[in-house]
């Protein structure tokens, strides 16, 4: 049975007794909704305490818009913005198709497990946000404004722009593939990831990652406080115009040339630099540097040391 709901009225699928039963906890009436499908505009607007499984969001708005305290398990939802204005909900197990977007802003306490997210505009404006075991295949402009944000074993492809204006955020097993990531950023903690994103990390504030690699070109311009540990960083002209800029135990692929331009930095690299460029202050050390440009260009201090073993 499919139930379609016009404008704004709501509707509660009563098909057989089996799928749509109460239920009394100790201090929640949590009503269940089982195997049944929705069509329309906002079909279950201001629901509140509700676990829904098997169940299908088909073509509308809002479907489960101003509602709290919401379980979500081996559901579909295809319809536009199915997730506003939500607090305290679980999806798990569940599939939102590329028609389902802009599905989750403005809404807090989220936990998300196993799930596959093929819908671009993904999270907006949230705070709190668990991500575990999540594909998120189409993630253009994803994870915009958001905070208190984890991530474990994430993947998420033609990823541009995804993290803007996020701040508190703790990743591990991260698989990243889209430009402009991490823009504007506060407040970060990345471990064990893949990053494939050009101009990455431009303009945060309070950023480390530990164990990873970074491949891309302009990384981490006019970050502020940017800590890299033990990374693989590739592409040109990294890592420039950056402030308290520090790099442990970090390597440096042939084609990260002309690193450096107008940083404070204190870098340690394993292996060999091609070149590095007019560095502003600081200290610099690797096993080797292949060319080291030093102009009338620089900026004052310009009192970086250079040391080659």
């Amino acid at each position: 049975m499919i139930i379609e709901v016009k404008g704004s009225a709501q509707a509660i699928v009563n098909a057989s007794a089996h799928s749509l039963s109460l239920t009394i906890t100790k201090q929640i009436h949590m009503e269940k909704i089982i195997g049944q499908e929705f069509i329309g505009e906002r079909p279950l607007y201001c629901k509140h305490d509700l676990y829904l499984e098997n169940v299908k969001i088909h073509r509308g708005e809002s479907a489960l818009k101003e509602t709290s305290n919401i379980t979500a398990v081996n559901c579909v939802f295809e319809g536009k913005y199915p997730f506003w204005c939500c607090e305290n909900f679980v999806v798990k197990n569940c599939l939102f198709t590329g028609g389902a977007r802009a599905a989750l802003w403005y809404s807090r306490n989220l936990e998300m497990t196993d799930t596959y997210v093929d819908a671009p505009k993904m999270f907006r404006e949230m705070d709190g946000i668990r991500l575990k075991n999540v594909q998120i295949p189409g993630a253009a402009e994803t994870l915009w404004h958001c905070k208190n944000i984890e991530l474990d074993n994430v993947s998420a492809d033609h990823a541009d722009y995804i993290f803007m204006h996020c701040s508190d955020v703790k990743i591990s097993n991260f698989r990243l593939d889209g430009n402009y990531s991490f823009q504007y950023c506060k407040n970060v903690e990345i471990h064990d990831s893949i990053l494939n994103t050009k101009d990455a990390f431009w303009e945060t504030e309070n950023v480390t990652v530990y164990d990873s690699e970074i491949n891309g070109e302009y990384l981490g311009w006019y970050a502020k406080n940017l800590r890299l540990v033990r990374c693989k960083i590739s592409g040109t002209q990294p890592l420039c115009y950056a402030e308290n800029l520090i790099l442990e135990d970090c390597t440096m692929a042939p084609d990260a040339d002309l690193a450096f331009e107008y940083s404070s930095v204190n870098a340690d690299v394993r292996g060999h630099i091609t070149s590095v460029k007019n560095p502003r202050t600081g200290k610099i050390q690797a096993d080797g540097i292949g060319e080291l440009i030093i102009d009338e260009n620089i900026k004052q201090p310009a009192d970086c040391k250079i040391i080659t073993k």
